[in-house]
């Protein structure tokens, strides 16, 4: 970003666009800042402008920075929104633009006929974002999840797994809230870095698996060499455990097995995530993106969401994942309240920690909060 988009990046968008399609800023719209915004309550999400002007402020930049690191200011600021630290989003914003670039131009528009050759090309997150953009101005937003989400699901691990993650916070935020024109903007940006970032895995050996999700996590494979961007670690994968098994008897037990696997990853994070502190989170955000989708989308996508949410944690973990665990036992301190242990992580200020602990406060239980408790000492502060 230059430095003036950085210094009046409060701003919003109207349907005029600039000459590569994007929209160009309206300055006096609703975006523009309000110092008199209440801040909102972990008990009325979304009730005031500031996760909309956060928003606008996010737009303006890409979804990446230095060639493959994601941009991770939409999905944290939602976090804070939605557990009660509105206030705190402006100042977090302030920190983190210096890491925020440009969207990149345009190379050549996506359309309904050539987008299969787009796919998966960071080169055309801009062609990407403009169309999902118009896609979203011209029909209703879960038309576009449902037909997008299937196309999708198969690279859900490109980008580290923050496509779908950043999908995940924006279509929590469509179904609680107003649907804003930042907010529905936010889901084509998201739906379009995905399309950008999508990389499908290698093919991969079905082993036996346990009947439950923890212990299909404790029998992920390590890859050989835990080296290099995550991109490079995927493609020495080998093989996954065969869970949850045979197909789900229907979208609900579908729905409790994706609970039970964002409750297992959760927990691991507070024995294994010390071997990759900020890549390990994922194998835990990433699935719970994916619940958090499923509201949205037909009952009829719901199994085929669980085993992408699977593929994805199973991926993480091999990458990442140590060879042996700490005692839980041996991590029982810090604040067991579910608002404290936010709060401690709204002043940590880490992107990772705050989305983590997000994701600990759906599962809800101690050893969650434990586990987000570990994310902030291992990760580095902020503040």
């Amino acid at each position: 970003m230059t430095d003036t988009q950085r210094n009046h990046a409060v701003t919003a968008a109207d349907s005029h666009r600039n000459a590569d399609g994007r929209r160009n800023p309206a300055p006096g719209a609703p975006g523009t800042p309000n110092t008199s915004v209440t801040p909102e309550t972990s008990g009325t999400p979304h009730t005031s402008g500031t996760l909309d002007e956060a928003l606008e402020r996010i737009h303006l930049a890409g979804p990446e920075r230095d060639g493959w690191l994601s941009n991770h200011a939409p999905m944290a600021v939602e976090a804070l929104v939605r557990r009660g630290q509105a206030s705190a989003v402006h100042r977090w914003l302030d920190q983190y633009r210096s890491r925020l670039e440009d969207m990149p131009g345009s190379v050549e528009p996506v359309t309904s006929r050539n987008w299969h050759e787009a796919l998966g090309d960071i080169d055309r997150v801009g062609d990407w974002t403009v169309f999902f953009e118009r896609e979203t101005e011209g029909r209703p937003w879960r038309g576009v999840l449902t037909e997008w989400w299937p196309r999708l699901l198969p690279g859900i691990a490109g980008g580290a797994t923050h496509g779908v993650i950043r999908v995940g916070h924006s279509v929590r935020t469509l179904l609680d809230g107003e649907e804003t024109a930042p907010r529905v903007r936010e889901l084509a940006h998201a739906l379009g870095y995905w399309a950008a970032r999508f990389q499908p895995l290698p093919p991969l050996e079905r082993l036996a698996g346990p009947a439950d999700a923890a212990g299909a996590l404790d029998r992920v494979p390590l890859i050989a060499e835990q080296d290099g961007e995550m991109l490079a670690r995927l493609g020495r994968l080998t093989a996954f455990p065969d869970w949850p098994g045979g197909l789900p008897q229907g979208p609900e037990a579908a729905r409790t097995a994706l609970e039970e696997l964002v409750t297992a990853a959760t927990h691991r994070y507070a024995t294994h995530g010390h071997a990759s502190p900020i890549m390990l989170v994922h194998a835990a955000t990433a699935p719970n993106a994916v619940l958090r989708t499923l509201p949205a989308l037909p009952d009829s996508l719901w199994v085929p969401s669980l085993h992408a949410a699977w593929a994805a944690s199973a991926a993480v973990t091999s990458a990442y994942g140590p060879r042996e665990g700490v005692p839980v036992a041996d991590l029982r301190s810090g604040p067991r309240d579910p608002q404290e242990v936010f709060e401690r992580a709204a002043a940590h200020g880490d992107d990772h920690t705050i989305k983590f602990a997000d994701t600990a406060l759906d599962v809800g239980d101690a050893t969650a909060l434990v586990a987000a408790g570990r994310a902030a000492e291992l990760n580095t502060p902020v503040w």
